[in-house]
């Protein structure tokens, strides 16, 4: 399960970041979760077509993930490492922003 606990410690140490040191309030904004949605709409495609069990380009060990795939062959792991790659991203990019001055808005 080193996939599983890994993409689930990703999640965890970023919200762990947020509320802990970074303190940016994005998680509370609708355009953060407007863009989580449009990251979904591009990753379910592109993911379903890497990760298709008929015919996949990646392949995982199945001893180090749940086995739950969703929508169609997407591991369910793959989500929590996309939020946890965007998200650090965006937090880190508006952190940036607020100490160059800027306005991240």
């Amino acid at each position: 399960m080193v996939y599983t606990l890994t993409a689930v410690l990703s999640v965890v140490v970023v919200l762990t970041v947020e509320l802990l040191w970074l303190r940016t309030g994005v998680l509370r904004t609708a355009r953060f979760w407007l863009a989580m949605i449009i990251v979904l709409a591009f990753q379910v495609p592109v993911d379903g077509w890497l990760t298709k069990l008929s015919h996949p380009v990646v392949r995982y060990a199945p001893a180090d993930m749940t086995g739950w795939r969703f929508p169609w062959d997407i591991p369910v792991e793959d989500f929590a490492f996309g939020f946890g790659m965007v998200t650090l991203t965006i937090l880190v990019w508006v952190r940036l922003g607020r100490r160059a001055g800027e306005d991240p808005s």
